[in-house]
């Protein structure tokens, strides 16, 4: 092995080895980054009618998506949402409209829209009850369209507010909702506005979504039978000198049978 010979095979054994390793590296980040989904969709503000259809659920990879729409606000069916985290350490309340859709395809359909937060209950009822008593308001609104959250029943209220519920659940809000008509078409789904805050809310936290990956199983397989190649090239030079000293030996032996009627001691070869 450590003729100059053998050790010229290693180098390039290992340059072998190297080569595949690198395409090993490659394969799997091949792997990781074939199957992401998030910032790199999400971030590209799209019309809403692009993005989602009224009465189906929301594509997974379009979760947080930035989108824009006209709609015109129903004043009479603002509602609260508590509990809820405005990435401030404390929890408050959301200021949810009912919003209809004022143009495009989805002209007519109902969106709900979360525009914006308060950390005060008192703030929040104050202004549920300002935006009820106002006129509609056609808005171009911005943000990020999110799932429907799982229906809780609202909580009654027990000093004469409106009742406060706890998840913004589409499926609730509509049994408040005034003037759906017979057959109502509703997004299943809610709007962050990022625009028309209210005056006393404040904006709503809404990060993009957090960058998924997931592994392409087919790429991960090309990776490992990389390194088990690189494995192979290291293990091909040592199989290599193995058998020439081997041969060698042999060799050895055999002569020494020639010369000699006595068995050699095969330890004592070099």
């Amino acid at each position: 092995m450590r003729r100059p010979r053998w050790i010229g095979v290693l180098l390039v054994c290992l340059a072998i080895a190297g080569i595949f390793a690198f395409l090993g590296k490659w394969q799997l980040a091949r792997a990781v980054e074939a199957r992401q989904v998030g910032p790199q969709i999400t971030e590209t503000t799209r019309p809403l009618h692009e993005v989602l259809v009224p009465g189906k659920a929301i594509a997974n990879n379009r979760v947080g998506q930035l989108v824009t729409v006209s709609a015109t606000t129903v004043p009479e069916d603002y509602t609260l949402i508590q509990g809820r985290d405005n990435n401030s350490g404390s929890r408050g309340w959301w200021v949810v409209a009912h919003a209809v859709v004022s143009d495009g395809p989805d002209a007519g359909a109902h969106l709900a829209v979360a525009r914006g937060f308060t950390a005060s209950r008192a703030v929040a009822i104050a202004t549920q009850h300002r935006l009820e008593a106002s006129a509609p308001e056609t808005l171009d609104l911005a943000g990020r369209i999110q799932p429907t959250e799982p229906p809780q029943q609202p909580q009654d209220s027990l000093d004469g507010d409106p009742p406060m519920m706890k998840d913004l659940a589409v499926a609730i809000l509509i049994n408040h909702w005034t003037g759906l008509g017979d057959s109502p078409r509703f997004f299943e789904a809610y709007l962050v506005a990022t625009n028309h805050v209210p005056s006393g809310l404040k904006p709503i936290y809404a990060p993009a979504p957090i960058q998924q990956k997931s592994i392409d199983w087919l790429n991960a397989f090309y990776a490992a039978e990389w390194a088990v190649f690189a494995g192979f090239a290291v293990y091909l030079w040592y199989r290599l000198t193995r058998d020439a000293w081997e041969r060698e030996v042999e060799d050895i032996e055999a002569a020494s049978a020639q010369a000699s009627d006595h068995p050699i001691d095969t330890q004592k070869v070099d």
